[in-house]
């Protein structure tokens, strides 16, 4: 089993990693500790010595692993899961964004293995952070390493965001400049760990002054042999984890605030490499050590994206899930002049003829709309996935949601297209009315789907115009203003009124405007 790597990417290792005689030896020993790894761990599972970080590191080495082996995780871990009832550990979250990186990194769905969705339990902000910063640190890490959308956690006190992840992690950072597991003195391998999370922000002014003081913080802690010590000794794992985050926030191996008396960090850590395939933990020891071994190997797979001008080790949109191809197709007039005897004062009368007119919403009784009436998640459902002429998904989600149902072919679909969540992992309440920042949310992931961006950076300041702006969730912030930015929503109320049901006159304006602006009406 060898990588497939030619002579010259030899040479560039040696050019880029400024070193020599020891290029061949790093190349050697990321091929000797793949072999290593996949002997140790012939039938992976998950666990986090052993199981996801090997195969995380394995498949964003490229290593040539036998046939089969990526599947045998992904079948363990499905059983495993299954078995524990989707429950992989009350308080350590941790567990759920370890696998999610190794589902990620072989191109495997996290929302759905096992039939559980391994986001979901991100969308528990406080469940997530009990943990302390690790919580934070690797649920931020996970969720964008495929770029995924946190899910709506309906059992969550506080629902999770990117922005509460960060925040929480800037919150921490100590006065010496990075950052520690526990107490107020920094270590090298936090610090580490949550420049690796903060390095795709670094364009905010916040964490670039925090990234800039914890890279600091690193040099000048760094040994006089280019390694770094946790409790007094040096360890691999450190030297491992700053090399990580060098790679992850493109510092080359040679920067000079990285360079002692010669050495590199990847010089340090090879200095713990034992001969055939494997790592010590600290110099003191003889034996490979599994642990040690997983975070230097991946840590050698970072630094070998990163000189062949790869996406870094967590940045897996080359792997990641994507989504299937969505098609949104313009749907045709088929009820020319369909109108309602009750929409004849209604402000979004011509909302509600036109999407008539297609079929794609109905009234209440033939000669009815109740344009006051609320609307249910079936009912959203159903006009959503008729608005965008999506054809009807297979797929089978909920518990609640059967095929004798008139709505089982819509909900489904637009689950399976993001555009809904279940309110469990098993319902998905149909008859459930929802709020106007629930449509925001629905009508915004729609309107991805349509090709519009629906990223909103000033959301507070775009909504700062109702005066009741800060009952919005914070989950909803991004979509409500998205709406009102692109005129799906009107910002001319005083109030946006957030947790109030929708009308169904309401819905069928928002729905409307997005296919407007989406050119498909």
């Amino acid at each position: 089993m060898k990588f497939k790597k030619q002579l010259s990417v030899f040479l560039i290792f040696a050019m880029v990693f400024g070193i020599s005689a020891s290029a061949f030896d790093t190349a050697a020993a990321l091929t000797e500790t793949a072999e290593y790894l996949m002997n140790t761990s012939p039938e992976p599972q998950i666990g986090s010595v052993g199981g996801d970080w090997t195969v995380m590191g394995l498949a964003r080495s490229d290593a040539e692993v036998p046939d089969g082996y990526y599947e045998k995780y992904r079948d363990n871990a499905a059983e495993y899961i299954k078995s524990v009832g989707g429950v992989l550990h009350g308080v350590k979250y941790t567990e759920y964004s370890r696998v999610i990186l190794a589902l990620t990194a072989i191109g495997q769905n996290p929302s759905d293995i096992g039939g559980y969705n391994l986001l979901m339990p991100l969308g528990d902000y406080e469940k997530t952070v009990r943990q302390g910063i690790n919580g934070s640190i690797w649920a931020l890490t996970a969720l964008d390493s495929g770029e995924y959308e946190i899910p709506i956690n309906t059992s969550a006190a506080v629902q999770a965001t990117r922005e509460l992840y960060i925040k929480n992690i800037l919150d921490r950072h100590l006065a010496d400049g990075g950052w520690a597991m526990a107490g107020e003195k920094s270590d090298p391998d936090a610090t580490a760990m949550a420049l690796q999370a903060l390095a795709k922000y670094t364009d905010r002014e916040d964490v670039s002054a925090a990234v800039s003081s914890a890279v600091e913080f690193l040099s000048l802690n760094q040994t006089e042999n280019g390694a770094f010590t946790n409790g007094g000794t040096e360890s691999s794992e450190s030297c491992a984890q700053v090399l990580t985050a060098m790679c992850e926030l493109g510092i080359p191996l040679t920067d000079g605030r990285f360079v002692k008396n010669g050495n590199t960090v990847l010089d340090a850590m090879m200095s713990f490499y034992v001969n055939g395939g494997g790592f010590r933990h600290t110099p003191a020891e003889e034996d490979v050590n599994l642990m040690s071994t997983e975070q230097c190997f991946y840590a050698l797979a970072a630094a070998k994206r990163a000189d062949e001008g790869k996406s870094s080790l967590y940045r897996m949109s080359d792997t990641a899930p994507n989504t299937k191809e969505i098609s949104a197709n313009k749907m045709p007039i088929v009820s020319p002049g369909r109108t309602f005897s009750d929409i004849s004062d209604s402000k979004s009368k011509a909302a509600i003829e036109a999407l008539a007119e297609r079929s794609i919403i109905n009234g209440k009784t033939e000669n009815a709309f109740e344009p006051n009436a609320t609307m249910t998640r079936a009912e959203f459902a159903a006009i959503t996935v008729r608005g965008l002429g999506l054809s009807e998904s297979a797929g089978a989600y909920f518990d609640d949601v059967t095929e004798s149902d008139w709505f089982y072919g819509y909900v489904n679909t637009a689950y399976d297209c993001g555009i809904v969540n279940g309110v469990s992992e098993t319902e998905f309440c149909p008859n459930g009315t929802i709020t106007r920042e629930e449509a925001a949310a629905m009508t915004a992931r729609a309107a991805g789907l349509c090709g519009m961006n629906t990223a909103e950076n000033a959301a507070r300041d775009i909504l700062a115009g109702f005066s009741d702006y800060v009952k919005v969730s914070d989950w909803a912030l991004n979509p409500l203003a998205f709406c009102v930015q692109s005129g799906i929503l009107s910002d001319e109320p005083l109030e946006i009124k957030p947790k109030e049901h929708v009308t169904r006159a309401e819905i069928a304006e928002m729905l409307y405007n997005m296919l407007v602006e989406a050119q498909l009406l």
